[in-house]
Parts: structure tokens; C-alpha cells; sequence
């Protein structure tokens, strides 16, 4: 990857194109990460309404089992938002390049450990399977909220639910037929949104796909990939803040 690209991807400084770009390879991470996950675990690891609706029915069931794991699940994935809020704020007080690239880095060594190590602690019957949903489950409140701050909560790389619902908004405005003479301001579809809406949930949708594919050949190594991308995209403006570090002193 050109330097200068993951300087414009994650860097400080931000366009909208860069926003859309990254956005796209975020979500292709996230639909990659959870299609795998559910083959390694039988469980969606981005899909919090699923999993505070499972937490719902254990509670009615007394499925008390059921019910720590959503909480785990639940709890690890707003864990991770916190964490990159934290991360955020503390670069922007310090002015970093890697503001942004900071909770991607994090992402991407946890995701490197897990491709790693994953294949040798699965057979840790009754402890693998919730740490690795709440593991997982961290990571995707992490990449989540990164693109949801460098946004302003324009995109999203997990919540399918909302882009689809925004999607269908702005669908419903392009067909909506304006009367040429109500006299009121006519109903317009964001076609830029649409595009970029779209091109998120493809996005996902691949990444769902190959990622299916690769745990079904690779195993957990085929978290690998995922994390060098990450990785790529990330260390560029953090060894720039190193360097400024090195300089200064």
C-alpha cells in the first residue's frame, strides 16, 4: 500500500473520499470478521440487536448461560467504542498524526493474535468459544466507533440494519413523484449517500463471502489477512508520530 494512501485513509487529516475508502475496507473487515466468526462459534459478533434480543429470550428461558455470553458480548462491544473514544481523544489532545490509526492498530494486533493463537486454544472446551465472542465482539465496537467519529456518525461499518433503513429512505425519495404545483420545496434523493450506502453493504457482503471462504480453508489463520490490511492502514501515521517523537528529543 502506497504511503501516502494510508496517510490519507487514516491520517488526521481527513476528505471525504478518504472517508468513503475507508469505510468500505472497514466494512469488507467486518463482514469478513463476522461470517467467520459465526463458522467458528455459531454466533454474530457485529450484531448487537441479535444478541440483545438472545440476552431477552435467556432471561424469559432462565437460560442463564445464554444470557452471561449476550452480556459478555454486549458489554466487550461497548467496551471497545469506549476504549476508541479514549484512544481518540487522547491523540487529539497530543495532536497525532495516528488520531485515527491508533484503535486500528489495536484491532489489527488483536486480530494478528487471534489468527495466530486461535487454532491452539480452541480445544479449551467451555472457555474459547466466550472469549472469542467477547474478543471479537470488542474489536468490532472498536472498528465501529473509529469510522463513526472520523464520520461524524455519517457511516458505519457493522449496523446493516441502519444503512439498510437509510437506503430505503433516500430509495423511497427517488421515486417519490412531486406534484409541480404543490408549491412546496420538491422531495430530492441524496444520490451520493445512496451510492456510498450501497457500496458500505457490498462491501460487507463481500466480505462476508471471502471470509466464509477462508475459515472454511484456512481456520482461524484466515484472520491473518484481515490484520495485515489493518495493519497497513494504520502504521503508516503511527510511525510518523514516532519519528516526530524521535526528532523532538
Amino acid at each position: 500500500m502506497p504511503l501516502d494512501l494510508a496517510r490519507r485513509l487514516t491520517g488526521r487529516e481527513r476528505t471525504h473520499a478518504a472517508d468513503r475508502l475507508l469505510g468500505m475496507t472497514l466494512a469488507f473487515v467486518a463482514g469478513a470478521t463476522n461470517a467467520g466468526a459465526f463458522l467458528a462459534v455459531r454466533q454474530y459478533t457485529s450484531h448487537m440487536t441479535g444478541i440483545l434480543s438472545s440476552l431477552a429470550d435467556a432471561v424469559v428461558l432462565r437460560a442463564w448461560a445464554v444470557a452471561l455470553s449476550a452480556v459478555g458480548a454486549l458489554v466487550s462491544f461497548l467496551v471497545g467504542a469506549a476504549v476508541c473514544a479514549l484512544l481518540v481523544n487522547f491523540g487529539h489532545r497530543r495532536q497525532w498524526r495516528s488520531v485515527y490509526a491508533t484503535p486500528l492498530l489495536l484491532e489489527a494486533l488483536l486480530m494478528l493474535l487471534f489468527g495466530v493463537l486461535g487454532a491452539r486454544l480452541a480445544h479449551i472446551a467451555g472457555l474459547f468459544v466466550p472469549l472469542t465472542i467477547m474478543l471479537l465482539c470488542f474489536m468490532m465496537g472498536l472498528q465501529n466507533a473509529v469510522i463513526t467519529k472520523i464520520s461524524r456518525s455519517v457511516i458505519r461499518t457493522t449496523h446493516v440494519t441502519g444503512m439498510v433503513t437509510d437506503l430505503g429512505i433516500e430509495l423511497g425519495r427517488l421515486l417519490y413523484m412531486n406534484a409541480p404545483d404543490a408549491g412546496l420545496l420538491p422531495v430530492r434523493a441524496d444520490r451520493t449517500r445512496m451510492r456510498l450506502l450501497a457500496s458500505l453493504l457490498l462491501a460487507f457482503f463481500l466480505g462476508g463471502v471471502l471470509g466464509a471462504i477462508g475459515f472454511q480453508r484456512l481456520g482461524y489463520a484466515a484472520t491473518i489477512p484481515l490484520a495485515i490490511t489493518l495493519g497497513a492502514l494504520s502504521v503508516v501515521p503511527a510511525f510518523d508520530d514516532l519519528t516526530a517523537s524521535w526528532q523532538e528529543h
